[in-house]
């Protein structure tokens, strides 16, 4: 392993009397070649309340007004969805708010009941030849525990494994990544869980944001002692306090930001932008 450690522990950096609080401002803006004349429309970017951070606060706009729905899906992802009905050839959301950083290094315990989901291939995450000999090509057998098997697996895929935008795109498979060579964020942790579930770890797909990208990232949680641990394979580092938790799921499919059935519309061109920065607050 060149030197790493077995296992990583993650310290989030406090200074006494204050606490860590990350602003968030997303939009999105999709502009049609030709008047839709009827959008229906899900948006799941509304921060998740678990046992590592916790929302303060928001504020969001959709632009045609339209009424809408909030609520949570089967995941318990937050989403609100709508309908438009009127004809449009512009489509804007915005969403801006406060997530407190708490401190912990687990994002929840987990209810067996939900777990059965996450230990099984799914969608994206099916395994194929590339990835399964990929997957024999490694022992395990040195390991104490599945947390030193998920920090292994995330070493070894970050080091075989290239970042390149513009190969892939969202239907990608994990198999199809793997045999590229080369991907993005979401690429890797569909790879990863593919793995993880290889290994018999239960392993869910995260849909988040963090300081520096720009755009929506993704990582990925495994259930290590009762508890789902959040694991970056891009980066190749545990999930720190830079990081805002949107939604998860079996794969990229059960947590999209945004998922919309239209009628007419044309070519369509969306552009999306990310700004999360660092506060803090008095306690």
């Amino acid at each position: 392993m060149g030197g790493r450690q077995p296992w990583i522990v993650m310290v989030l950096q406090v200074r006494s009397g204050f606490v860590t609080v990350l602003h968030f401002a997303y939009q999105m803006e999709i502009k049609y070649e030709e008047y839709v004349d009827r959008c229906y429309y899900t948006i799941k970017c509304i921060p998740r309340e678990d046992a590592r951070q916790h929302l303060l606060g928001m504020e969001f706009s959709i632009l045609p007004e339209t009424e809408y729905s909030m609520g949570e899906d089967s995941f318990g992802n937050r989403q609100i969805y709508g309908c438009e009905t009127k004809p449009h050839k512009q489509f804007i959301f915005r969403i801006a708010g406060d997530v407190e950083i708490l401190q912990t290094d687990y994002e929840e315990e987990a209810a067996e009941e939900k777990i059965g989901m996450f230990r099984v291939p799914y969608g994206k995450c099916l395994t194929g030849s590339g990835l399964s000999e990929y997957y024999k090509s490694h022992d395990f057998s040195a390991l104490g525990n599945g947390c030193e098997v998920c920090v292994e697996l995330m070493h070894r895929l970050h080091s075989d494994f290239s970042y390149e935008s513009g190969i892939t795109n969202i239907h990608t498979t994990a198999e199809e990544a793997w045999e590229l060579g080369r991907g993005v964020c979401q690429d890797y942790a569909h790879i990863y869980i593919t793995l993880l579930r290889m290994a018999g770890i239960p392993a869910r797909y995260v849909c988040g944001l963090i300081i520096g990208e720009g755009a929506s990232h993704a990582w990925v949680e495994a259930l290590c002692d009762g508890r789902w641990l959040a694991f970056d394979p891009t980066n190749d580092c545990l999930v720190r306090d830079n990081y805002i938790k949107l939604g998860h799921g079996r794969d990229s499919a059960d947590c999209a930001i945004n998922r919309g059935l239209m009628w007419n519309g044309g070519t369509q061109v969306q552009k999306i932008s990310v700004l999360v920065e660092k506060r803090e607050r008095e306690v």
